[in-house]
């Protein structure tokens, strides 16, 4: 009797998985809020600093400046990539935590 209700209730929960829509930022083209207005102000520091080097005059530079470009182009990339560090769950994987919480409960 106890292995026939588990299995209905995954099957329930299977089913539910599948049925709740989810919506995706990458899909709509829309970018993710920052919860920090630090972290937006400094966002919008480095968006504005990468426009301003894609509009420099970059022919009249030495070799040394340009690497020193590429080297600070490189660093704010990294800082922009560290700003949005969230940690996204599939569908798959909310599945088996459920599957694994109900078998441990």
């Amino acid at each position: 009797m106890k292995i026939r209700n588990f299995f209905k209730i995954a099957s329930f929960l299977l089913c539910m998985a599948f049925a709740i829509p989810f919506n995706s930022t990458a899909a709509n083209g829309t970018k993710a809020l920052t919860d920090s207005t630090a972290d937006a102000r400094m966002l919008t520091n480095i968006i504005n600093r990468v426009t301003e080097i894609q509009q420099m005059d970059k022919s009249n530079l030495s070799t040394t400046e340009k690497r020193e470009l590429k080297k600070e182009l490189k660093d704010m990339k990294q800082k922009a990539d560290g700003l949005n560090s969230r940690v996204y769950l599939s569908v798959g994987a909310i599945i088996i935590i459920i599957l694994l919480l109900i078998l441990i409960l």
